[in-house]
């Protein structure tokens, strides 16, 4: 199963391509993702023991790690994404946040590739794992086309160039497992919520949990406050309406009318190679129903199962039960309705070349973290970063 793993990884079973262009790689979290110095040194790109970043970058692929806010909305994300990399204090968009009611601004960072859209790094590969797919997306889409609303309504000099359209900085989007048009698990009564309480539970349990972990929660006044219990904070975020009070959200766009709404806007720009994996780690009972798989993460069996059936009040085709115990595998090919095409070895632009399905692969398995595979994530990320770097781009 490695060698032919490895070998789809490669294109095909064909040889690995020369290197056509030194774009750097942006790695790219998704729902609950945390930063390279969080969670004990645990590396959400690697799991236990491995560290992507570190082994792409020692095998001379420049690779960085950007950490939006692990429960914001993809426009947010994309946000943090981008000042993370440039530098520069976070602009949500005049606009967007007046609509929103949450705050325009949010941190500083110092960045990680200041150089990015100049003539040293004008463009890099972006790579999204769950709703990092989709963060991506949204990057890559106001990088190219900037958005109305906010040029309307913000003076010129006041405007973030990610708003102002026309930067073709991005040269190819990759997707993991990523629900691109949303998952039926959102259907789960506080699946969601559920999962948020998981991490910050496990965060609870730690000396000082804010050194673990980061919610990023700025922009809506959820900081932590001077002298507060983790518990508190913990106990007020959650209480906060967001989970189910607005659509600029994790909740609403990950399911999948949120999505739907998503994917009608944020589109691919037309030069821009995607690539999607889809992973799947469930089995039918004989039917059309879907159990887990022997040895999937015990954390994602609930899920599995929810997902695996019909849902009362939900009507939803069969199709969807296959899933890898987070997200349906039918939604990871790309967003409805772009075009998608089974990956033949030649990479196209403009479309989602989608490259295959992990058979038996849960949703961690794919980071590192899962009861199988572990040995295959790092070879799949270097024949990962090859197969971009053999991609002809505006970065010789």
């Amino acid at each position: 199963m490695i060698a032919s793993f490895l070998a789809l990884a490669a294109g095909l079973g064909t040889p690995a391509p020369p290197r056509l262009n030194q774009a750097p790689i942006v790695l790219v979290g998704g729902f609950t993702v945390w930063g390279r110095e969080e969670a004990f040194g645990l590396k959400y790109w690697g799991g236990p023991g491995r560290d992507v970043q570190e082994d792409l970058k020692a095998l001379g692929y420049d690779t960085v790690t950007a950490a939006p806010g692990p429960f914001s909305s993809n426009w947010d994300r994309a946000a943090e994404v981008y000042a993370q990399l440039r530098g520069g204090r976070v602009d949500y968009g005049k606009a967007h946040a007046e609509r929103c009611g949450h705050a325009r601004y949010g941190r500083t960072y110092p960045g990680l590739l200041p150089s990015w859209g100049g003539p040293e790094v004008p463009q890099v590969h972006l790579v999204g794992h769950s709703m990092g797919g989709q963060t991506i997306r949204v990057l890559a889409h106001l990088l190219a086309e900037g958005d109305a609303q906010e040029r309307a309504q913000t003076p010129p000099e006041d405007l973030s160039p990610l708003f102002q359209g026309g930067h073709d900085w991005v040269l190819s989007l990759t997707s993991l497992a990523t629900p691109h048009d949303g998952t039926t698990l959102t259907r789960k009564r506080e699946a969601i919520a559920q999962g948020a309480r998981r991490v910050l539970a496990l965060a609870s349990g730690v000396g000082r949990p804010s050194n673990v972990y980061d919610l990023k929660l700025d922009a809506w006044g959820l900081q932590r406050r001077q002298g507060e219990a983790w518990s508190g904070y913990r106990n007020r975020v959650m209480a906060s309406p967001l989970w189910a009070g607005t659509e600029d959200f994790s909740a609403w766009d990950l399911s999948i009318e949120g999505a739907a709404a998503l994917n009608l806007w944020a589109t691919l720009p037309k030069g821009v190679f995607a690539f999607s994996w889809s992973t799947a780690k469930t089995r039918s009972n004989g039917g059309d129903i879907h159990v887990p798989s022997l040895r999937m993460n015990l954390l994602w069996h609930n899920g599995a199962r929810f997902m695996g059936r019909p849902q009362p009040g939900h009507p939803v085709d069969p199709s969807w039960f296959r899933n890898d115990g987070v997200v349906n595998t039918r939604s990871m090919a790309g967003p409805y309705p772009e075009t998608i095409r089974p990956f033949d070895g030649a990479p196209l632009p403009g479309v989602w070349n989608h490259m295959g399905i992990l058979e038996g692969w849960d949703h961690s398995e794919i980071l590192g973290m899962g009861p199988e595979h572990g040995d295959e994530t790092l070879p799949f990320y270097r024949d990962l970063a090859a197969f971009l770097g053999g991609l002809a781009g505006a970065h010789p």
